[in-house]
């Protein structure tokens, strides 16, 4: 049996790390496009044009998505699970380290939350309430903003609504519906009977539960660590640990070779994989060449740590003469290869030191190069491990299997190592991924500029692709620093978000507002412990109705540590964040 381990010290030495960072850091977290039936468009949040959503796009801070009629779309944060409905309008208007806010102007949206954290908020908006998930538990939330119209249902958990200077708290197993806007009205009765659109989140919510193997070796906040089951296997290596393989790849398949690049903000060049299982192993971990396949090592457990997600960790290599005699055209060519355990990868983006132990720690715990260009990459002289586009294609995000150039295995092996993103600049087509031939279907403009209520201030909008272009061309390849996005957000404005920001009524603690975290009074934080992820095999153990509770272990007990998320149980619900909320509804 897994237990979980009391490590108090060793969770303040993380907290530590955290309050250490820089906070320019962009967040560790992203949502992903995981599933799509139907017509789905994307609007990134840089750009004022609809495209077709493209499956593996990380999602963050202004995105918006549409379901077209007939269509649904399942997005994940974490180990949650955010699916919508057809005709369904959806915004991000903030995703960080601790918070989650939505906009829905229109339609229905279901929201499996598995984990939330004390300091953690998850807010859900429209036309005329805001909806804060309290709990771990299954929510749904229906918005009609023509007739501001609000329904909040809780078939486990309890939600927060508030909305024309009123809040109060749905429970489980009860539905809210909240009419008018200035003024609203509010009927609570019992949670109704399911529908075709529960049905089909409950449908998808089984296939997730049996994703209980992969959950053993990396912890369920990785996005994309659900649908490794269904489409590989786990086996034991005796250098790398736990290592997970696709089932079924054609013969010659290489890591990052099937799917194309996009430019996505704050972290400049990103890995679109095309597979249904490509989002983890491309984003974490490390890939390496075994007994004649590729593998790919999740790497070490960190006790209470978040998976950091990165845009793409391979190498790019270059150097003078490389691609020179190639029938590529013009204009040169990009080429890369996965990076393997044990190396390092360096962002191209804006990050402090801590942030970049961390996007390491599960393969490397003593960050000592300055330059990933003094290094020699195992990956690198594997047969068919670099992949060769033109820059054309490479910027345009063309598939990179139809345009991949055969380059000869000894001038691969030569080339220089020039770092962990291609010196390229991004164009407007960069951003918007067109898929040929996929239909796109914008919102009605009134869903789109319909205003939201919000209990939670959100951030900024992006600054515009447009306005930003000319200074990324100054320096190709890299993320504009923070301080000149800034600047740029001075010059050039961005339309605020359609956001109605509301104060809870006096009285009310306000749930959405994040506990503050601890700042210990620590200089060099020691580095958080790790442990292989080389655990024993175990049966599937069945999830428990029951609260956890954490078990002694001796120091010479054998158990690995664990993060805590991996096997908290599925229905564990934590206490509610203020105990002295239901005291202060008594005195009103």
């Amino acid at each position: 049996m897994i237990r979980k381990l009391a490590l108090p010290a060793l969770l303040l030495a993380i907290t530590a790390v955290s309050a250490l960072a820089d906070g320019d850091d962009p967040p560790s977290r992203v949502a992903r496009l995981n599933f799509q039936n139907g017509t789905v468009s994307f609007r990134p949040g840089s750009i004022e044009e609809w495209t077709a959503a493209t499956l593996n796009y990380p999602l963050t801070t202004g995105d918006h998505l549409w379901t077209d009629t007939g269509a649904t779309a399942e997005i994940h944060v974490g180990s949650t699970a955010i699916r919508m409905a057809p005709q369904t309008a959806l915004s991000i208007l903030n995703l960080d380290d601790h918070t989650v806010q939505l906009s829905v102007t229109q339609g229905s949206v279901n929201v499996r939350l598995r984990n939330l954290a004390d300091d953690d908020a998850f807010e859900v908006d429209t036309p005329n309430v805001a909806a804060t998930l309290l709990r771990t538990g299954e929510y749904r939330i229906d918005a009609d903003g023509d007739s501001n119209l609000t329904t909040v249902t809780v078939r486990g958990g309890d939600a927060e609504v508030t909305g024309a200077g009123a809040a109060f708290t749905v429970h489980a197993r009860e539905s809210a519906r909240i009419s008018g806007l200035d003024s609203a009205s509010q009927d609570v009765g019992p949670a109704p009977a399911l529908n075709e659109f529960d049905a089909w989140c409950q449908a998808r919510e089984r296939r997730e539960e049996q994703a209980g193997t992969s959950a053993r070796y990396v912890p369920r906040d990785m996005v994309g660590y659900e649908d490794l089951d269904e489409y590989g296997v786990w086996r034991q290596d005796p250098q790398y640990g736990w290592v997970w393989a696709p089932r079924t790849v054609a013969v010659g398949w290489a890591p990052y070779h099937n799917g194309r690049w996009a430019w996505v903000e704050p972290w400049g060049w990103t890995w679109i994989d095309e597979a249904p299982w490509g989002f983890a192993p491309f984003h974490y971990g490390r890939w390496a060449f075994v007994a004649g396949g590729w593998v790919w090592a999740p790497g070490r457990l960190v006790v209470g740590a978040r998976p950091v997600y990165a845009p793409a960790l391979v190498a790019f290599v270059g150097g003078p003469g490389f691609g020179v005699g190639l029938s590529v055209g013009g204009g040169g060519v990009a080429a890369w290869f996965p990076l393997g355990p044990g190396e390092v990868y360096r962002p191209a983006y804006h990050v402090s030191e801590v942030y970049v132990r961390q996007v390491n720690i599960t393969h490397v715990t003593n960050i000592s190069v300055v330059s990933v260009t003094n290094v020699r990459y195992v990956n690198q002289n594997v047969v068919g491990a670099v992949t060769v586009v033109p820059h054309e294609a490479f910027i345009s995000a063309r598939p990179v299997a139809a345009v991949s150039v055969r380059v000869d295995a000894r001038v691969v092996a030569q080339a220089q190592v020039v770092g962990t993103t291609a010196l390229v600049a991004p164009r407007r087509e960069s951003v918007m991924v067109r898929t040929g031939g996929a239909a796109v279907a914008a919102p009605p403009a009134r869903f789109a500029e319909r205003a939201v209520v919000a209990r939670t201030a959100p951030p900024a909008p992006p600054v515009s692709f447009a306005a930003k272009q000319q200074a990324l061309q100054a320096n190709p390849g890299r993320p504009l620093e923070p301080e000149q996005t800034r600047t740029l957000r001075v010059n050039s404005p961005a339309p605020r978000p359609m956001v109605r920001t509301v104060t809870p009524p006096a009285g009310r603690v306000n749930p959405s507002t994040p506990t503050p975290r601890p700042q210990p009074a620590v200089t060099q934080p020691p580095a958080p412990a790790i442990q292989r992820n080389d655990r024993p095999p175990q049966p599937p153990q069945r999830e428990v109705q029951a609260p956890h509770k954490e078990e002694p272990v001796t120091a010479a007990h054998p158990t690995p540590e664990v993060h805590p998320a991996a096997n908290a149980p599925k229905d564990e619900k934590k206490p509610a964040k203020k105990d002295s909320k239901k005291k202060e509804e008594k005195k009103q």
